[in-house]
């Protein structure tokens, strides 16, 4: 199985902006990262979070998300991707840099999640 990440966001800067300070660390993982409409606006959309799940290498995907719309959206494409996703309700920019960090470094699935699970966002 391997392992990736993917970042959704409803700002087309904000994922690039991510996945660029993520690239400093972790340059071999398997990233994807999508913000905003297709026109460029600000907010999600099912088929470009759907792009970025199935454009990625990856088989089993980390994902991370900023506001709910975006969530949303990755519990939808769940349900219609053959990729396994496990969705961390985390700090976006802490949880996405923190699980790519410990990916590049060769840690297991269950340490990043139990890395993660501390910074859970309670509701």
């Amino acid at each position: 199985m391997t392992y990736g990440i993917v970042i959704v966001s409803h700002s087309s800067e904000i994922a690039s902006g991510l996945k660029k300070l993520i690239r400093e660390v972790a340059k071999d993982i398997s990233l994807t990262a999508i913000g905003g409409l297709e026109n460029g606006e600000i907010g999600t959309s099912f088929d470009r979070v759907m792009a970025a799940v199935e454009g990625n290498e990856a088989d089993h995907l980390l994902t991370f998300f900023d506001l709910g719309s975006a969530r949303m959206n990755l519990d939808l494409v769940s349900e219609m991707t053959d990729k396994e996703l496990t969705i961390f309700n985390v700090p976006l920019i802490e949880g996405a840099y923190t699980a790519s960090a410990l990916l590049e470094a060769g840690a297991t699935f269950e340490a990043i999640k139990d890395q993660l699970e501390k910074m859970l966002i309670e509701k």
